[in-house]
C-alpha cells in the first residue's frame, strides 16, 4: 500500500510539471487514463481536490502545492538513497560533462564547479552551456540541469534542486507613457516577449482570484531562445517578460526592471538534475549533484 501511495505521488509531481495527464503516464510507462486515475487515488484518499482540471490546463489547487512540495521531499529522498546505495565512497576522478541553461546554468553552476575542483582536483569538466535541450545519453552527458520537465525521459532518473516562482516584468522605460497592468487581461495591449526554442515554447499559466489563463492574452513582438537574451529584451524597454526570479533578482533589487502583476500567480518551476539510469552511479557525479543540491539559493 505505501509503495503504491508513493508511486502515485511521483505520477503527481510529473502530471504537475509537464501540465498533461499523457506526457506523465509515458514518463512512467503509464496511460493517460492510468496516470490519471493515479491522481484520483489522491484526491480520494485525501478527501481533497488537487487539482483543477480544464480543457485548456491544470493547475494545483491549494492542497495540491502543498502535497507537490512534500513530493519533491519523497523524490529527493528516493534519489538521496538510490545514489548513497549505488555510489559507494569512491574518491571523484575523470570526466564530468554536463548540459545546463545558459544564464541560469552560469549562476548556478560556476560557484560550484570552483569550489568541487578545490575539494576533488582529479575532477575536470566538460559544460555546454545553452538553451536548446540536448540529449543527455546520445551526447554524452553526464549530468544535465534543466529548468522544468517538459518531456520526461524513463532512462533519466530526476532530483529535483529547487523550485523557482518566475516574475513578470518590465523596464521603467517600457512602462513610461503605457498603462500599467492591474489584470490579467491589461496584458492585451502590451508587448509580451517569449521564449521559444526547438521542441520548447513558454507558456504563461496566470491566475489571480478572479481570472485563470493557459496563456497570457497580449501581441507577442518578440520570441528568443535564450533567456538572458530575454532578459536584456526586458532591459531595453522591448515588453513585458516572464522570467526566472533568481535570473532577475538583482535587477529587481536595483530597479532596473519592475515586477508586472505582482499579485498574480505564475506557478512553481523546478529546477532538475537529469542523469542517466545507472545501477553504480559514479563518485564524480553522485558528489557533484549532492554539492549542488546543498548550494542552491534558499537551501
Amino acid at each position: 500500500m505505501a509503495e503504491s501511495k508513493v508511486n502515485d505521488i511521483l505520477v503527481f509531481l510529473s502530471v504537475v510539471e509537464t501540465g498533461s495527464f499523457a506526457s506523465a503516464g509515458r514518463a512512467f510507462g503509464l496511460s493517460r487514463s492510468t496516470a490519471g486515475k493515479a491522481v484520483s487515488r489522491l484526491e480520494d484518499r485525501y478527501g481533497l481536490r488537487l487539482l483543477n482540471r480544464t480543457t485548456r490546463a491544470i493547475s494545483m489547487t491549494e492542497e495540491g502545492q502543498r502535497l507537490y512540495k512534500q513530493g519533491l521531499a519523497i523524490q529527493t529522498a528516493i534519489a538521496d538513497a538510490d545514489m548513497s546505495m549505488a555510489g559507494g565512497e569512491g574518491i571523484p576522478k575523470g570526466t564530468l560533462r554536463i548540459a545546463a541553461p545558459d544564464a541560469l546554468g552560469r549562476r548556478l553552476l560556476m560557484p560550484v564547479v570552483r569550489q568541487f575542483q578545490q575539494d576533488w582536483p582529479e575532477v575536470r569538466f566538460e559544460i555546454s552551456f545553452s538553451d536548446t535541450l540536448r540529449h543527455i545519453i546520445k551526447d554524452g552527458f553526464d549530468l544535465a540541469v534543466r529548468i522544468g520537465v517538459t518531456s520526461p525521459d524513463t532512462s533519466l532518473i530526476s532530483r529535483t534542486l529547487m523550485t523557482d516562482r518566475p516574475v513578470l516584468c518590465a523596464s521603467p522605460s517600457y512602462l513610461e507613457g503605457r498603462k500599467t497592468p492591474s489584470r490579467i487581461d491589461h496584458l492585451s495591449t502590451h508587448d509580451l516577449l517569449q521564449f521559444s526554442s526547438v521542441g520548447q515554447r513558454q507558456v504563461w499559466v496566470l491566475q489571480d482570484a478572479t481570472e485563470f489563463w493557459s496563456n497570457a492574452p497580449g501581441q507577442v513582438t518578440l520570441r528568443l531562445d535564450n533567456a538572458e537574451a530575454l532578459r536584456e529584451a526586458a532591459l531595453a524597454g522591448m515588453g513585458i517578460a516572464l522570467l526566472p526570479s533568481i535570473l532577475v533578482k538583482d535587477d529587481l533589487a536595483a530597479g532596473a526592471l519592475v515586477r508586472i502583476l505582482p499579485d498574480v500567480a505564475t506557478g512553481e518551476v523546478p529546477i532538475v538534475a537529469l542523469y542517466p539510469h545507472k545501477r553504480f552511479l559514479e563518485p564524480r557525479v553522485r558528489r557533484f549533484i549532492d554539492m549542488l543540491a546543498a548550494n542552491m539559493p534558499g537551501h
